[in-house]
């Protein structure tokens, strides 16, 4: 979207993990002032590659380019490794577009407390949210009877839990409509993705879990709705294309004419929707449990999904005990007061410790 529109804006900064091959050609194009890399190994590689760009490094580096001055940071990182860098970016005062859900499912009244503190404003980039944010835009939230999440189902829907016993990887990782992460997209399959946007929505929209409903919806047209107290019903509709939320949380509150295609209604000829299956998707029970728990709930579950996830990714465990592992993790550790920071990180990291041993013990 910058590329397309180049006479728009200035990247000011870019981040990374560790993929500097990529990196090192957004340097060479766009010429940010800083940029970061969260392997210091791969940071100084590519310090050493592109003479004359400030490269930081790790975690703290990552924190520094979020907070450095910007119209608007796009926080995009996985997992709970993106929670300090949002952070910095609303203390810098910088409009955050946050297209990782993780820091808002670890410390949502944080971080929502803290952009009202400095006045800024938080725009979802997930489609989900982006679609319920500009379908509430004018509408009062005492109007407002529920929103419905919905989700494609991911690549397993409909097939009995017993036949996923023996599923791979690469087959979690094939989303059927979108082109996604790994993680993102195992996710998906599991339906932990939408617990986690359930989560993400209470504190985005300030709504109570009580008024969000999940609907699955394979076809992925209707990116959510919002249903109002007089019965009404407003959906967004769009082509599956990331670019399409992206493009909307870097330009907000203006719109610009699209590079992209547009949705054809005359060939939509079936939208479908049926209820989820918590029995046959356990994750998203466990999310919705979560929620209600509140505290730190939240983020134990994050990060024992985290790592039953990444013990999947690498064949440690089977898909059917990423949510055996979440499910153990949840009874094994407390759920504490959401008191501040230092309290989140610790319970997140206690719930890595309990996953781990959870996942040793099993293998």
């Amino acid at each position: 979207m910058i590329r397309h529109y180049r006479d728009r804006f200035e990247v000011v900064s870019l981040g990374a993990h560790s993929n500097i091959a990529l990196l090192e050609a957004q340097i060479a194009e766009f010429h940010p002032r800083r940029v970061a890399v969260a392997k210091p190994d791969a940071a100084r590689e590519l310090a050493a590659r592109c003479a004359g760009t400030d490269v930081l490094s790790g975690h703290m580096g990552l924190e520094a380019i979020a907070a450095e001055p910007a119209d608007v940071a796009m926080c995009a990182m996985v997992g709970a490794a993106g929670l300090r860098p949002v952070l910095r970016a609303i203390e810098a005062g910088n409009r955050v577009a946050l297209a990782n859900k993780e820091p808002l499912v670890m410390a949502g009244p944080l971080i929502m407390a803290a952009a009202r503190e400095r006045n800024v404003h938080v725009t979802p980039v997930d489609s989900e949210h982006n679609a319920i944010f500009q379908c509430l835009h004018g509408h009062r939230p005492d109007d407002v009877h529920c929103i419905h999440l919905t989700a494609s189902g991911g690549p397993f829907y409909g097939r009995p839990r017993a036949d996923l016993a023996q599923v791979t990887p690469e087959q979690a990782a094939r989303h059927p409509r979108w082109d996604m992460g790994v993680k993102i997209s195992v996710d998906s399959a599991t339906l932990m993705n939408k617990g986690l946007e359930v989560i993400e929505a209470m504190w985005l929209f300030g709504m109570p879990l009580d008024r969000i409903r999940v609907v699955i919806h394979p076809q992925s047209i209707i990116h959510s709705l919002v249903e109002f107290t007089d019965g009404s019903i407003l959906a967004h509709l769009g082509l599956t294309d990331m670019k399409f939320p992206i493009l909307f949380a870097l330009t907000w509150p203006e719109r610009l004419e699209t590079p992209m295609g547009r949705l054809d209604l005359t060939r939509m000829h079936d939208l479908t929707f049926a209820a989820p299956d918590f029995t046959e998707f356990p994750c998203l029970q466990y999310a919705f449990d979560a929620a209600r728990t509140g505290g730190t709930a939240p983020a134990i579950l994050n990060a024992a999904n985290e790592v039953a996830v990444d013990a999947f990714c690498k064949g440690r465990i089977g898909f059917l005990q990423i949510s055996e592992v979440v499910r153990a993790t949840m009874e094994t550790c407390s759920s504490t007061s959401l008191a501040n920071l230092d309290a989140i990180l610790d319970a997140d990291r206690l719930a890595r410790d309990s996953a781990e041993k959870r996942i040793g013990h099993t293998a």
